[in-house]
């Protein structure tokens, strides 16, 4: 458990360092517990998710970083890798590819390009893999963009 919270404190010290660095991802520690954190990641430019900001919940194993976070979607996603539901998200780098090398900030990082390059042959929401899967990108782009506007713009005052 110390070297967990070791590692944690660290990465905790370089997102303080790096908030310049990359305007794409916040990424914030819970005041009361080292093993929850939450991040606010932009949606990649020229994709159906560009200009909105998806919250994702983390939540760290004492094991880590020999076991990888759990990561989901708080903010509402159409994403063939992504549940609907539950916004867990399906990434081999959060399952068998998980490697120590891997921090917050790289698992955010490869989340964003998870959200432009969908994999649409393991889907964890079908109706967004299917589209996809059938050839239909300008109905997976439509109702991507939708909930996009619907769950991750700003609100306009």
């Amino acid at each position: 458990m110390q070297a967990s919270r070791a590692r944690l404190f660290k990465e905790y010290k370089e997102v303080q360092r790096e908030k310049a660095v990359d305007p794409d991802i916040q990424l914030v520690c819970d005041d009361s517990n080292i093993y929850k954190w939450t991040a606010l990641i932009k949606g990649p430019s020229e994709t159906p998710y560009e200009g909105g900001v998806f919250q994702l919940a983390f939540s760290i194993p004492e094991q880590y970083p020999l076991l990888p976070p759990q990561v989901r979607f708080l903010t509402k996603i159409f994403h063939p890798n992504v549940h609907f539901k539950t916004g867990e998200i399906c990434l081999d780098i959060l399952k068998n590819a998980w490697s120590p090398a891997w921090t917050l900030q790289s698992v955010c990082r490869a989340i964003i390009a998870l959200m432009a390059h969908p994999e649409p042959d393991s889907p964890l929401n079908c109706d967004s893999g299917n589209l996809l899967r059938s050839g239909d990108v300008r109905g997976y782009r439509s109702m991507a963009r939708m909930y996009t506007r619907l769950a991750a713009m700003p609100k306009k005052g």
